[in-house]
């Protein structure tokens, strides 16, 4: 399956999610590509819309290669074999570091909004794809950590491997393309795939205007 940009794929994700129009929910997208989509499914559900910001930590010696992703709070969700490996006071530096990170760029995108309540909820967390699921878990600990009844994954596309993965830790995987030939990168299933910057990551979400 293939999309013509970010906000088609969120389009017929809200389609496929319209059961869930009317309830008592919040959508969780990742920025920034993430965030695209959570604003196409939170208008056509009727639903509130907050963050989860996860940031990978890559290897020392390659950078690229994501060995454990962390968000604001919560423990980190690590490739335990590849983290034994390097350095303890180097892992707690960047583990702080990008807690920061994700603070920092939560006061940016909202101002300083305090989390909206999830408890009784269902909690939407939504992505423009994944490969390895790294972030994505890590996003689901934190959600979780706020109690929602429910947790839903909704992404466009997915190995079906980290699929079956993911579904270990939430109710349910919303995914218009599961397969076990993936492209290797998320990007191959779009036509139009651009980086967002911060600017336009906070223009959208002024498109979604939180309600408590």
């Amino acid at each position: 399956m293939r999309f013509r940009d970010r906000r088609e794929a969120g389009q017929k994700l809200a389609q496929a999610l319209a059961r869930y129009r009317g309830r008592e929910g919040i959508v969780y997208p990742l920025p920034r590509g993430g965030v695209v989509l959570g604003v196409e499914i939170a208008r056509a559900l009727g639903m509130p819309l907050d963050l989860v910001i996860p940031r990978k930590i890559g290897h020392p010696y390659n950078p690229e290669y994501a060995i454990c992703a962390v968000t604001e709070h919560g423990a980190p969700v690590c490739n335990e074999r590849e983290v034994a490996q390097v350095d303890p006071e180097w892992f707690r530096k960047r583990v702080e570091a990008e807690r920061r990170e994700a603070r920092r760029r939560r006061e940016l995108y909202l101002a300083g909004r305090v989390p909206l309540p999830a408890e009784g909820k269902i909690a939407i967390v939504v992505d423009d794809g994944i490969a390895t699921g790294l972030t994505m878990r890590a996003a689901i600990q934190d959600v979780r950590s706020r109690h929602p009844t429910r947790v839903i994954v909704a992404v466009p596309v997915a190995p079906k491997d980290t699929a079956d993965r993911l579904m270990r830790d939430v109710d349910e995987v919303a995914a218009l393309d599961v397969s076990d030939f993936y492209l290797g990168a998320v990007g191959a299933y779009y036509d139009d795939f651009p980086q967002l910057t911060d600017d336009e990551v906070i223009l959208l979400l002024r498109e979604v205007q939180p309600t408590n």
